[in-house]
């Protein structure tokens, strides 16, 4: 008998559309399933079929209107403060909507950024599944997605002394899950009505015990650690067959029958720096001359002034387009590096934030791309190095080609599915005590 599955997710598109995979395929094996998100995804996620209630807010509005431009690309701690609280209110609407909206659930997975279905789910006695798309579960094996460096060389035993570095760094994402903290915590004592709970990981419930936890990214790309626990699991991309019937219009058609394939250049769904990122695209595009596709998308990159051998695009499917271009540069988040790496296309990374710099490194360890370059320290000169690159390198794209065969093997949102199904099925129920209810006997 089918069950009432609901999905909740905030952030971008990248964020959302593995969503709108996964809900397809808990569709086809007869469950009902809504996928709550911000309201700019509303016309997405029915497009696909899918049913949605919305989270509030709009997160293309919040990204340009926010501080986020003044902390991405001037580095800026000044403006943080507003950041966060902007970012408190819209985790507090988010909650109230989803409340609403899962009455009727039988289960709740949720984007680690809506870590809150977790109160909610022990609100209805129901399972919650955390979802990432990035390994977030502390691990001995290699430090915090967002570190960029190399471990410190130790004064002594270095072999040793590695893990404690890597365990130690996930400190960076224990400060950043306090951001969630407050509206969390004062929304569990009012609208929940329940008692607080154990500081704990993104996949842990109130008391502190693992929860269901799936890394929605390749195993093959970022294997699963060894020392997780058993509840986390690595499942795979969760990809979104593309059904828009997408295909070049006339002009863009002309330009890729004019010469070689183009190299892809987009800087994903962020908005900041546009001015300066344009210099840089039009200066490294000049100096090494050949041929390029530039995204615009979010990110602002302006077109006017791009040389004749570069063609601008607003908007298009990466599943469609990726397979047309020679090799690609982008900001690394998970789902542009797996839709890439999935066409078997070489990559330079420029990460922004969060997770690209992780993604940056495994392309790059993958032996599929140069090494990652931070978009702050991006000049013309070293793009135009890393175009040239990716263009002659052959090893580059052997190794994309070997690494696409064997993505092509994986069945993420099948697993994904698999998973979901047990952890309902073996849901004990009753799970919290009542006393964890504000006014029960202790």
């Amino acid at each position: 008998m089918g069950k009432r599955i609901a999905i909740a997710a905030i952030g971008t598109m990248g964020d959302v559309q593995p969503f709108v995979a996964l809900s397809l395929a808990l569709k086809r094996r007869g469950h009902s399933v809504v996928l709550a998100a911000t309201s700019d995804f509303e016309g997405f996620v029915t497009g696909q079929g899918v049913e949605f209630q919305t989270l509030g807010g709009d997160i293309q509005a919040f990204m340009r209107q926010s501080q986020f431009d003044n902390v991405m690309s001037k580095n800026s701690l000044l403006y943080a403060p507003k950041l966060l609280r902007d970012g408190q209110r819209i985790m507090k609407e988010a909650c109230l909507h989803l409340w609403g909206a899962v009455q009727d659930a039988d289960c709740i997975v949720f984007h680690q950024t809506t870590n809150f279905a977790v109160d909610i789910a022990e609100a209805l006695d129901i399972p919650a599944i955390m979802t990432a798309f990035q390994p977030i579960n502390p691990t001995g094996e290699f430090p915090y997605f967002g570190y960029e460096g190399a471990p410190p060389e130790p004064l002594f035993n270095r072999i040793s002394l590695d893990p404690l570095f890597n365990r130690l760094s996930y400190v960076v994402q224990a400060a950043h899950q306090s951001y969630y903290d407050f509206p969390r915590d004062r929304m569990r004592a009012k609208l929940l009505g329940l008692r607080s709970r154990k500081r704990s990981g993104f996949s842990k419930n109130a008391r502190g015990k693992p929860i269901t936890a799936l890394h929605a990214y390749s195993p093959t790309i970022s294997p699963r650690p060894g020392d997780w626990p058993e509840t986390t699991v690595v499942t795979g991309f969760w990809r979104l067959e593309e059904t828009s019937g997408w295909k070049p219009d006339a002009a863009f058609r002309r330009f890729l029958d004019a010469g070689e394939a183009p190299i892809y250049l987009g800087f994903g769904s962020m908005p900041w720096g546009a001015q300066r990122n344009t210099e840089i695209v039009t200066r490294a595009l000049r100096a090494w001359g050949g041929r390029a596709v530039v995204g615009k998308g979010w990110g602002g990159i302006r077109a006017e002034d791009l040389p004749d051998t570069v063609y601008s695009i607003d908007k298009a499917p990466h599943t469609e387009l990726f397979p047309l271009m020679k090799a690609l540069v982008h900001h690394g988040g998970a789902g542009t590096t797996h839709t890439g790496l999935y066409a078997g296309k070489p990559t330079f990374v420029v990460p922004h934030f969060f997770d690209q710099p992780y993604w940056g490194r495994r392309v790059y360890e993958l032996g599929c791309g140069p090494a990652p370059v931070r978009l702050r320290k991006l000049t013309p000169s070293i793009l135009a190095a890393a175009l040239d690159e990716l263009s002659s390198d052959a090893s580059y794209q052997l190794a994309a080609t070997e690494l696409k065969e064997r993505l092509l093997l994986e069945d993420g949102t099948g697993l994904a599915a698999d998973i979901v199904e047990e952890t309902i099925e073996s849901y004990p129920g009753n799970h919290y005590a009542q006393n964890d209810l504000i006014g029960e006997a202790s």
